[in-house]
């Protein structure tokens, strides 16, 4: 029986077979003598041709997989120069995402969501990726709104460098009371009772906010593996296939 055509391409059965060849792409060669090509091939996790469509026929077989990039840039694996893999991946599953949500009450009800499926013991974690800008309010929660979304859950909102946001849970949790002295180059802001409103400075050190959120309960190792892995394609997704990881934890 005659093999049947992959987008034109006939498998051929041969020993040296790729096991995965791309075509129909804009693929970014990065040589300056052919700085673009349509298709390329992939034996062992090296590519071992690039050229064009034509070019893939000898070295498909039956178990070749083909893809159809459909016309779709491919460009190289990226290198970010810097980043916080090791600490980013132990961490990646415990945190809650703001990245590009539009307004604050859709970031609210998301920190809801999350605090009625956190365990027990557990915190809930906004950490990076957003601004209070991005948001159509303009503004960052208050320790009102954190309580009312979860008012048992401790949650910590992380703004930027400057400063964070607790509820009334977190702060049993990291132990702060009225009697808790500022520690050096930050601010526990307190009312007119002198009690811990929720409201973290760094003032103008930012220790006092990472020494907060280190309080937090971590991940057992079989749970850190699986966080790292979700980071890992989470960067992956963004075209990253390597970084230089710049330590800090």
């Amino acid at each position: 029986m005659s093999p049947i055509p992959v987008g034109g391409l006939v498998p051929r059965a041969i020993d040296d077979a790729a096991e995965l060849v791309v075509r129909n792409a804009k693929i970014h060669t990065g040589d300056p003598h052919r700085p673009q090509a349509e298709a390329l091939a992939v034996r062992a996790g090296v590519i071992t041709v690039v050229g064009d469509d034509k070019d893939m026929a000898p070295h498909i077989g039956p178990a070749t997989k083909v893809v159809d990039a459909l016309g779709r840039r491919m460009v190289p694996g990226l290198n970010d120069a810097h980043l916080h893999v090791i600490r980013g991946g132990l961490n990646y599953v415990l945190e809650l995402r703001w990245d590009g949500v539009p307004t604050l009450r859709q970031g609210l009800a998301m920190l809801r969501e999350q605090a009625a499926r956190t365990p027990k013991g557990q915190w809930v974690r906004v950490v990076g990726g957003w601004s209070a800008e991005q948001f159509a309010e303009r503004r960052l929660p208050t320790v009102a709104e954190l309580n009312a979304a979860a008012p048992d859950t401790p949650v910590f909102v992380l703004h930027l460098y400057q400063s964070a946001v607790l509820n009334r849970a977190a702060l049993q949790a990291a132990g702060f009371t009225k009697d808790t002295p500022d520690p050096k180059g930050g601010q526990i802001v307190r009312g007119r009772d002198g009690e811990p409103t929720g409201m973290l400075l760094a003032a103008p050190s930012a220790l006092i906010l990472y020494s907060t959120l280190a309080k937090a309960p971590v991940l057992d190792g079989e749970h850190r593996k699986t966080s790292t892995r979700h980071l890992l394609r989470e960067l992956n997704r963004f075209g990253l296939t390597s970084a230089i990881d710049a330590a800090g934890g």
